[in-house]
Formats: C-alpha cells, structure tokens, sequence
C-alpha cells in the first residue's frame, strides 16, 4: 500500500460504516447465510461478494429466475435489524470521531437508514446526521453517487473530502467521485490489492486542525 500524502489537508471526512467504523460481519453472515441456503447457494463462495454493496444490487447480480431482488433485501434487512448481536466499534472510532466538528463529517453506508441506525446504536456510535443510507441515491457503490450526495450535503467540493472505507466496490466509489481514500483493514480476513494507504483501526490515529480551520490525518503522532 502507497503512503498517504502527509502534506494533504481536507475540509472533510466521510465515513464508510459496516466494516469501517464498526464491524458487523458475524450478524450479517449469521443472516446472509440462512437467505443464501434456503436459496441453494454455495455460502462460501457467495459470502466474501456481499460486502460493501446494497443488498438488493447483490441480490440482483446473481440473476435467479423468480426472485425479486427489492423483496427478498426487505426481508434481509428485517432479519439484520433483528439481529445485532457481536456487532462492535472498530478500535479507536468512536473516540476519532468526537474529536472531529460535527459539521465536517458524515456517514455514507450501503445499508438502509433503518439497519444504518440499527447497527450505530449497537455499536455505541452516534447516529450522524448527515447519513448517506442506500435508499438515498439511484445507484450505489461502487457508483460514484453516495459520495457525491455526501459532499453536496456537507457543503464541500469532492476533491475536498476524505474517505474511510474497507472494501473494493467503496474505494472504487470514492475514486470515481474524485475523493482520496484511507482503508481500514481489520475486518479483512485477506490482504487486500490496492495503493490506498492503510490502517488497521484508528487507535493511531488523530485529526489535526490546520491553523486556516482544515483537517489533517496523524498517525502514530507523525502525519503518515
């Protein structure tokens, strides 16, 4: 992974959720994994494709004659909302994000608002308001557009926000939306092949306030 450009400032941060701030994994494969059964899927090859997407785009990639994909991801995400057990904050996100202005960052997940909302209270991490959920845009990651959404809500240009995610279809959303990215990679169970700058939790990690009132990444007490 490339270092990150440590000269760089931002005006603000937007925030991946699952995987990113908080870890979600064992709730939404207990979930996934009875859905994918009782529609005779192989669960080890279908599990690692889910992550990072809405669930009714992962629902309509596999094409299964019969099934509709906005149903059966109403379904889904009932079932997620019902289940958060084993679901915590990453190490170090909650403290990370108190330290940021209010009005400089925001949550931009693939999840529904009402799971969204679910999973922070869960996690002990504050419902942000500004949360970018998947019914909010008509096409998801790795789209460009919920980030997009998530800049024009703060009030900042794209090239002006930094990104936090964990997954492949999220970086790619917030490349195509011209945004520089961190991955956070404690929920990988596998390296993952990219040149974003990595961390794997945000123990290290501080926001640096620049003397014109813009935002800096630290890490470790040195900028990285």
């Amino acid at each position: 992974m490339s270092m990150f450009p440590h000269e760089r400032t931002f005006a603000a941060f937007l925030f991946d959720m699952d995987g990113t701030i908080l870890t979600s994994i064992k709730s939404a494969e207990r979930v996934w994994t009875a859905w994918a059964e009782s529609h005779g899927l192989d669960v080890h090859t279908f599990l690692p494709t889910l992550h990072g997407k809405r669930t009714h785009d992962t629902i309509r990639q596999l094409g299964l004659p019969g099934v509709d994909p906005i149903a059966e991801a109403a379904w889904i995400t009932a079932a997620e909302i019902e289940d958060v057990a084993d679901i915590e904050a990453i190490h170090g996100a909650a403290d990370f994000l108190a330290s940021l202005p209010p009005e400089r960052w925001g949550i931009v997940t693939s999840a529904p608002r009402a799971l969204a909302k679910a999973r922070l209270a869960a996690a002990g991490l504050p419902s942000h308001r500004l949360l970018v959920a998947a019914e909010d845009v008509e096409h998801g990651k790795p789209a460009p557009d919920p980030f997009l959404l998530g800049a024009r809500k703060l009030g900042f240009a794209p090239a002006e926000c930094l990104v936090f995610e964990d997954t492949q279809a999220g970086l790619q959303s917030a490349k195509a939306a011209g945004m520089d990215s961190i991955v956070v990679t404690l929920t990988h169970t596998h390296p993952m092949e990219t040149d974003v700058f990595g961390v794997l939790d945000y123990a290290d990690l501080r926001a640096v306030r620049t003397a014109d009132g813009r935002l800096k990444i630290a890490c470790g007490g040195k900028a990285p």
